[in-house]
């Protein structure tokens, strides 16, 4: 409808001018100054306003582009090698030998072999438990081992997966793109620290059994003495070296 009215006023002012330079007509068509200035007037606000809805166009089309950047969602995940390197350390604590990282296991191994109960039972018990003490802390010094050098060899994938996420999010074209980036740097900082945890709680696991079995022997060693010390001396008793005499 715009340019129909533009085209409109262009043409009347055009038949004006033929009309008026027509040696002919001159005599019929009487020049109207005022009616002209105003067809220019109402073409030049027509073409003003084209040139105000195509740069509205052209603004809603740049809004529209931005918005499609800022959806736009990160080309790169790193959640499955972090989940993979999680369960990796979980497996190797839920292996603890002997002595598990579990309440009632550890009440249970407590009951039996430490505590008070280092000190009871007949020789051969006592001996028993001694033997079973000392396995359960070779165990646990080879479990916290094994944690360390699993947790060392997820140092590599760390190491990958936080370069691609600092490249991704530096070269990110949106906000959502810098978003999830940022939130898989978090995600990978948790499973490093996931990692340190399961380190220090295998090693701590190892060097309590290890002190629980020293106080085990201390007091076994302490009943011991009491049963030696408390044996009633010598008594002298008849013989016989030989058959009939």
């Amino acid at each position: 409808m715009i340019k129909l009215r533009l085209l409109a006023a262009v043409s009347a002012v055009a038949i004006s001018l033929s009309i008026a330079a027509s040696p002919s007509a001159a005599q019929y068509i009487v020049f109207d100054p005022n009616n002209f200035s105003q067809n220019i007037l109402t073409a030049a606000r027509e073409l003003q306003q084209v040139n105000n809805q195509i740069q509205m166009l052209t603004n809603q089309a740049t809004m529209l582009t931005n918005q499609a950047r800022n959806l736009a969602n990160l080309p790169m995940s790193t959640l499955t090698q972090l989940q993979a390197s999680v369960a990796q350390t979980q497996t190797l604590l839920n292996q603890a030998q002997n002595i598990a990282f579990n309440v009632q296991r550890i009440e249970q191994a407590y009951s039996t072999s430490y505590g008070a109960a280092a000190g009871s039972g007949s020789n051969a018990a006592m001996i028993a438990n001694a033997q079973t003490r000392w396995q359960n802390s070779v165990a646990a010094f080879e479990d916290s081992l094994k944690v360390q050098a699993g947790v060392v060899g997820n140092i590599p994938t760390s190491t990958g997966a936080m370069t691609s996420l600092v490249s991704a999010s530096q070269s990110a074209t949106g906000a959502l793109q810098a978003a999830q980036a940022g939130n898989q740097l978090l995600a990978l900082q948790s499973q490093q620290l996931s990692d340190v945890v399961a380190v220090l709680s295998a090693k701590a696991r190892a060097d309590a059994l290890e002190q629980a079995r020293v106080s085990a022997a201390e007091a076994q060693g302490q009943q011991n003495y009491k049963n030696f010390s408390t044996r009633t001396g010598y008594t002298p008793g008849a013989v016989t070296m030989f058959s009939g005499n």
